[in-house]
């Protein structure tokens, strides 16, 4: 049998979470891709720069420490739904000192700045050296170098898109790119989208905001 306890004391109930957390937590909590993607930000720079002394925020290594961090975050949470709305990418974060979070903020951007003044996600893949940047081609017009993170050592890997968000191109090197293989690449996309404009000069060219419109 069952039934309902409202006066059972909240620290016993925080506890339990956390007891649970430690062998469910991958299912009570909201472990999304954007979480995932800070875990493997936090991971890259803690490979490039163990000097830093960051802390393991993987999801194994989060729930066996559950008891350090989310009782401040559980709040009134006592059903898995309720626990789903922590904001757990903040909850983590949290677990940086102010300094980390400033080296990781500045060696590791969660965001580029593209010439039409977008900002793209940067995607962190574990093991992988380089984060990708999935950007349309046509809104680096005017961009001449392959961005970098960590202090200009590494350079993105860029996944060139159509107007229509298909891969194109994967390019680290793409003042090259812009001198040779995008006018091949023209070609086609002249034929697939004969509506855009596709410069001859693409770094004179002014990426502008709303590609599919100005083109």
């Amino acid at each position: 049998d069952s039934r309902p306890v409202s006066d059972y004391p909240r620290d016993r109930v925080v506890s339990t979470i956390c007891e649970a957390a430690r062998k469910q937590g991958s299912s009570m909590l909201d472990f999304s891709d954007s979480v995932g993607n800070l875990q493997r930000r936090v991971a890259a720079v803690a490979v490039w720069h163990p000097e830093l002394g960051l802390p393991d925020i993987s999801t194994n290594a989060v729930l066996e420490r559950a008891e350090e961090w989310l009782p401040l975050n559980i709040g009134k949470a006592s059903t898995v739904a309720e626990l789903k709305k922590i904001d757990l990418e903040q909850a983590l974060w949290g677990l940086l000192d102010y300094d980390q979070q400033q080296y990781v903020e500045r060696l590791a951007p969660s965001h580029i700045t593209v010439p039409t003044g977008s900002r793209i996600r940067l995607e962190y893949r574990q093991g992988a050296d380089e984060p990708v940047l999935r950007v349309r081609l046509q809104e680096c017009f005017g961009l001449v170098d392959t961005p970098r993170v960590d202090n200009g050592i590494r350079p993105v890997l860029m996944e060139l898109l159509s107007p229509g968000y298909k891969p194109v191109q994967l390019t680290q090197d793409l003042a090259s790119f812009w001198n040779g293989t995008y006018f091949e690449v023209r070609k086609e996309l002249r034929r697939r989208y004969p509506k855009h404009s596709w410069h001859d000069n693409p770094l004179e060219a002014v990426a502008v905001r709303g590609v599919k419109k100005s083109f």
